[in-house]
């Protein structure tokens, strides 16, 4: 459709003001009614309204516009409004452009009315150019297997497998410790606000649910080993790392081997073997694992469990998906050594507390229980880049939560513990501020730093002492004498996200986690179709947000595979086999692997599988014989929009 085939309608949007105010849309009506092609022009005060898309409607559905200019606000808004708006009048949503004259032109120069007016007319005027040799596209079509690959094992995994095996999705499941439960298991027995639960109790509901489920597939103790493919069709190769035991095993274990390690699952307070036993009732699988980094293949537990094989190897296997959804965790932040007084006795990080808690039931300094405790807060979260050292300026968000939360548990063991929380500021959100007005009311004292005077931390005899400036009273110096100190780590990117965004060439921001599209309209989704993301892999979060991130990402992936097809947008490169002499230029300029030679009859010729290609358009230019073009933007419509825009004609 090109050529006197095109009848294009401009429809220019008052936003109520936001626009009309400086741009003159009378004007840009009437010049923009002249361009060849345009049939129709005019302005209306809120396009996006009933009334405004009626009005594209009614001309679509009477034939007399067959392709649409919008010239309004962002296209993040409202593109996909009118594009629905066209399809309901039975016309081509592809053969539409979206023009901003809000962002772009009115608020960006509203002090000059006369020049915003006239970039609007040479946007509108490019739009138009545009659509004179717009095509009708439609979306492509890919089948899509009916099943998802969850990379995670922790609470995000496990809720996100949980809601697509009960959705009917076929679900794949790796976690690469040799059990499930990731870091919410290591919370053990403190209740989550504002749940009143324990974490180990949402731990065990969720793998109680999940465990025996014939849509699920398990593999504990494994690693996704390279993912090929696109949406719909992903290739997914896991490695699955021998555990070393063919079944349980009677007595205990701990007391045959001989080696020693800081125990991960409890924060490194406690030692464990080489034989990795299962951490908590409930957990999955029921069966130990032998750490063979650690292992010395003595021998000694072959001998006292006939369920020992020590020659096990690891095993490789395949699977097709339609989907994924990283799940991939986060790890503590550790501080260095002399920071805070890191490295000084009595002086441990919230986890280590944490750990302390479940695994001996209490906190003991010297032997002791401490009389007094002082939780320092941000550390490791909003550090300020100093000499081109790395720094985690994001704010880890669950941590004073999390801190609070812990020190009411304190509290709660230790009744006379006298408490002090040495903060930058207290950032207990949303219900979260219960916490906050709980450990004030029981006795808990705030005390506020600044970014510029940071607490020091000094061991004086048998006692430690906290030097901080208070801004809440003027900055006076205080010197809090204490049993231990508590320093509140934020969270950092697992090593497991960093490996997986490397395999799924997934994009990551500048603080290490998973990226998402868009934190408001697409806050789950990754750029490349059919990759989610979800949990403490895309952000610190809390364990409420957590669930509900899972929750998002499975259901995203099952409303893309359940219907057993994609539907892609149709922005995709194409090669024109006539020109085409295979000098693979194209190929090693595609980031996505979406170009291969194939034989065309008697020759070589690239082509494009459309469901790799993401429409980026690095082709383009590395071919020396303009042989592959991009459906919907091609180098012909670039030209006249340039031309356009300079105030040229259109080109033959």
């Amino acid at each position: 459709m090109t050529g006197g085939g095109v009848r294009i309608g401009v429809y220019v949007c008052h936003c109520g003001g936001n626009i009309s105010d400086t741009v003159d849309v009378k004007r840009v009506v009437e010049e923009v009614g002249k361009e060849p092609g345009v049939v129709t022009a005019v302005d209306f005060p809120f396009m996006c309204s009933e009334a405004g898309q009626k009005l594209v409607e009614d001309d679509v559905r009477s034939g007399r516009v067959n392709a649409v200019v919008v010239a309004a606000c962002s296209p993040r808004l409202h593109e996909a409004t009118f594009r629905a708006a066209i399809s309901r009048a039975g016309g081509n949503p592809y053969m539409y452009y979206h023009v901003d004259i809000r962002e772009e032109c009115s608020w960006a120069h509203e002090g000059d009315r006369e020049g915003a007016t006239e970039k609007a007319i040479r946007h509108v005027r490019m739009a138009v150019a545009y659509l004179r040799r717009a095509e009708p596209l439609s979306k492509i079509k890919a089948a899509s297997e009916r099943s998802v690959l969850v990379i995670g094992g922790g609470l995000a995994g496990l809720r996100a497998a949980l809601d697509l095996a009960e959705a009917g999705v076929r679900v794949y499941l790796v976690e690469r410790s040799p059990f499930l439960g990731g870091n919410a298991a290591r919370l053990g027995a403190l209740k989550v606000f504002p749940y009143g639960r324990p974490a180990i109790d949402i731990v065990r509901s969720l793998i109680g649910k999940l465990v025996g489920r014939r849509e699920v597939t398990i593999f504990t103790n494994a690693e996704v080993e390279a993912v090929s493919g696109y949406i719909g069709n992903f290739d997914v190769r896991i490695k699955v790392w021998p555990r070393y035991f063919k079944g349980k095993c009677a007595g205990d274990l701990a007391r045959v081997c001989p080696k020693r390690a800081r125990d991960e699952f409890y924060f490194g307070v406690a030692e464990r073997t080489a034989i990795l036993l299962p951490p908590f009732e409930g957990a999955y699988p029921d069966i130990p694992a032998i750490d063979i980094n650690l292992c010395d293949r003595c021998g000694l537990c072959a001998k006292a469990c006939p369920s020992v094989d020590l020659s096990q190897e690891p095993q490789t296997v395949s699977v097709r998906v339609g989907a994924i959804i990283a799940a991939t965790g986060f790890r503590p932040y550790a501080p260095r050594n002399g920071e805070c007084g890191r490295g000084l006795p009595g002086v441990i990080t919230l986890h280590e507390l944490v750990g302390a808690l479940n695994k001996f039931g209490g906190i003991r300094v010297d032997g002791r229980a401490p009389e007094s405790a002082v939780f320092i807060y941000c550390v490791g979260s909003r550090q300020r880049r100093a000499g081109g050292e790395g720094a985690n300026e994001y704010c880890s968000r669950y941590c004073c939560i999390a801190a609070l939360d812990a020190a009411l548990h304190l509290r709660e063991l230790l009744p006379g513990v006298r408490i002090y929380h040495v903060a930058r500021d207290i950032r207990s959100y949303g219900v979260n501020e219960l916490l906050y007005e709980a450990a004030g009311r029981l006795g808990d004292v705030f005390v506020k730093y600044s970014e510029e005077a940071p607490p020091r931390v000094e061991r004086q005899g048998d006692k430690l002492v906290v030097r901080v400036r208070d801004v809440l009273t003027e900055s006076v110096e205080l010197e809090i004498p204490a049993d231990l100190v508590v320093l509140v780590t934020g969270m950092e990117p697992s090593d497991g996200t960093a490996a997986i965004a490397e395999r799924l060439k997934l994009q990551r921001g500048p603080d290490g986690f998973l990226q998402e599209v868009h934190p408001k309209l697409k806050p789950v989704e990754t750029a490349l179709g059919g990759i989610f993301i979800a949990g403490t892999a895309q952000a610190p979060r809390g364990v409420a947000e957590t669930l509900a991130s899972a929750s998002a990402a499975a259901a995203r992936a099952a409303s893309l595979v359940l219907r057993g097809y994609v539907e892609l947008e149709p922005f995709v490169a194409y090669v024109d086999a006539s020109k085409c002499n295979a000098c693979e230029a194209c190929i090693s300029e595609c980031p996505y692997g979406a170009i291969e030679i194939v034989r065309a009859g008697s020759r070589e010729v690239a082509s494009v599988n459309e469901a790799l290609c993401k429409g980026c358009g690095a082709c383009i230019p590395a071919c020396p014989n303009s042989a592959i073009q991009l459906r919907g933007l091609t180098s012909a419509q670039i030209e006249d929009m340039i031309r356009s825009a300079l105030g040229h004609g259109r080109s033959a």
